[in-house]
């Protein structure tokens, strides 16, 4: 059958719903976004924890993270590819979280 196949606990789920294209799955897939807003996750900007922490948690928890980075970038550095493969993405993850208090920022500008 080739391709990726769902994450493990998505296989049953995916075997269950009916076709992407139907008018059902739609209006599925719409309540659950629309229950999904409403109920403050999104808060300010996106699914991220960005809504409900401050600019200093955020910055702070972007810190620590850099900083457990650091043991598997020695790793690295000494040779360890796997090492460097977890560097990878705690630095995709920073990114995000950079990009996160980009806009929190700007949203906060914003309604000052």
């Amino acid at each position: 059958r080739g391709g990726k196949s769902a994450p493990k606990h998505l296989k049953s789920w995916s075997r269950e719903r009916p076709a992407s294209s139907s008018p059902y799955w739609v209006r599925i897939c719409s309540i659950m976004l629309t229950e999904w807003k409403n109920s403050g996750v999104m808060a300010n900007n996106g699914p991220h924890l960005g809504g409900l922490m401050s600019v200093k948690d955020m910055v702070q928890n972007m810190i620590n993270e850099l900083t457990d980075a650091l043991g598997d970038a020695e790793k690295h550095d000494g040779g360890n590819s796997a090492a460097g493969t977890r560097v990878r993405k705690v630095m995709q993850a920073a990114k995000g979280a950079a990009q996160d208090v980009r806009v929190k920022v700007q949203g906060d500008k914003n309604t000052r």
